[in-house]
């Protein structure tokens, strides 16, 4: 698997950046975001990170993942929170700018960490009744 380091800058004029993988690519990706902090230029304002993402019904979520102000809290560490791309982040508040970094994983699918995902889903295929020719 490939680790490539993530990093982007949300300000009043950028305020949302999308990471997407292209759709013709059969490995896995995992972002994992580690720390959301305020860089040169903020200003004591209260600003809301939001990370945009699909749930398991393709629908649009947002989730507010840091509220950062510097003179109360100018950082914060998010423990390597692990996302699926294609995932937004938005500056919902505040004009920052706020520094986003962390990690893309890129598993390809011949790992052998993924022999064990392949057996679940045969074990599903399985379970499904045959389907059977309609009766003329």
């Amino acid at each position: 698997s490939n680790l490539l380091l993530l990093g982007c800058e949300l300000t009043a004029s950028t305020k949302s950046y999308t990471f997407q993988v292209d759709e013709e690519d059969d490995s896995d990706h995992i972002l994992a975001l580690s720390v959301v902090c305020l860089t040169d230029g903020a200003k004591d304002e209260c600003n809301v990170v939001e990370v945009i993402g699909r749930n398991h019904e393709n629908q649009e979520i947002a989730v507010p993942v840091a509220n950062l102000k510097l003179s109360c809290q100018p950082l914060l560490s998010l423990d390597n929170f692990k996302l699926q791309p294609p995932v937004t982040f938005r500056l919902a508040a505040g004009s920052g700018p706020v520094h986003l970094s962390g990690w893309h994983r890129i598993l390809h699918r011949d790992d052998a960490s993924f022999e064990e995902d392949d057996d679940l889903s045969e074990e599903d295929e399985e379970e499904l009744p045959p389907i059977m020719p309609a009766k003329k």
